[in-house]
């Protein structure tokens, strides 16, 4: 019997993930030829055909549906058992702010990789629509880290990724055309909420609240049902979702910022690390000039 290498595991896991190469090769730092080649030894050794690749990326095959499922758990198995010997040594209380969208998208394998790999830390997530409150509460010791998103050029904490916010609507429905224009949005205090107010009072455009909420899959659910146009950073546009490119004034642009305690743990440290270093996140060459 051959054994599965787990680097071929967690590439597939990875592609199985994404459904397109490029985006896979950008994660795990690697060639998209590199990664074609890896999936292919993976597919020689469980003499079955896993991806069928087209034109607009690739999809699982019966057998690779079976196999992403058992490799996702072997991987998790794997990685918490290199993770009670070698950071063994590793723990305490890590506590991280962050908005919905991160946590519930983007930093999900981050966060799941973290806790196999440090079993002997306890993180606590708080999340929260108000990028200013979170920042406060790392300022004041009640957090140890946060992960969120402000004015682009504002000052403090360090910047990962310049992003911008969107207009959004359903594909089908023509809310944006209504008047006034109905928003589906979170609640009081939200940037993107505060942002999109202010442009369409700046453009003399009358507006109406139809819809508040606060959690992303509500605000988003708003907007699908064709109850009210939403805002949300353009690289976390879902399926589905159609970006109004005219007829609204344009949106400020926004910088994806990690703030981190003066005085933190070690795991906080790692965790810190594993954002900093991630592809999803850290899409900066230079540092941006901040805003005095």
């Amino acid at each position: 019997m051959r054994d599965l290498p787990i680097v071929l595991l967690r590439t597939f896991v990875v592609v199985a993930g994404t459904l397109n190469l490029t985006t896979a090769a950008r994660l795990l730092h690697r060639a998209p030829s590199t990664i074609s080649m890896q999936l292919t030894r993976l597919e020689g050794l469980v003499a079955a055909e896993l991806l069928q690749r087209g034109q607009y990326g690739v999809r699982l095959t019966p057998a690779g549906e079976q196999l992403k499922s058992c490799a996702q758990q072997l991987l998790n198995l794997h990685d918490q058992i290199l993770g009670t010997f070698q950071h063994a040594g590793v723990g305490g209380l890590v506590r991280l702010g962050t908005h919905d969208q991160y946590a519930t998208r983007s930093l999900v394998p981050l966060l799941e990789a973290f806790v196999l790999s440090y079993p002997e830390a306890s993180l606590e997530v708080v999340c929260d629509h108000r990028p200013y409150y979170l920042a406060s509460l790392v300022a004041e010791g009640q957090l140890d880290l946060a992960l969120i998103e402000m004015p682009a050029l504002s000052g403090g904490g360090e910047r990962l990724f310049r992003d911008e916010l969107v207009w959004v609507r359903n594909e089908v429905h023509s809310t944006h055309r209504r008047e006034p224009l109905p928003l589906a949005v979170f609640v009081e205090g939200c940037y993107h909420r505060d942002s999109a107010r202010k442009a369409l009072a700046d453009a003399q455009i009358p507006y109406r609240i139809a819809f508040t909420s606060q959690s992303r899959a509500g605000v988003l659910a708003a907007v699908r049902a064709g109850i009210g146009v939403g805002i949300i950073p353009r690289s976390t546009l879902e399926p589905g979702l159609h970006v109004i490119e005219e007829g609204l004034p344009p949106l400020p642009g926004t910088d994806i910022t990690l703030f981190v305690a003066e005085q933190v743990n070690e795991a906080t440290q790692r965790l810190a690390q594993t954002i900093q270093a991630s592809p999803q996140f850290r899409r900066i060459e230079q540092p941006l000039p901040l805003q005095c």
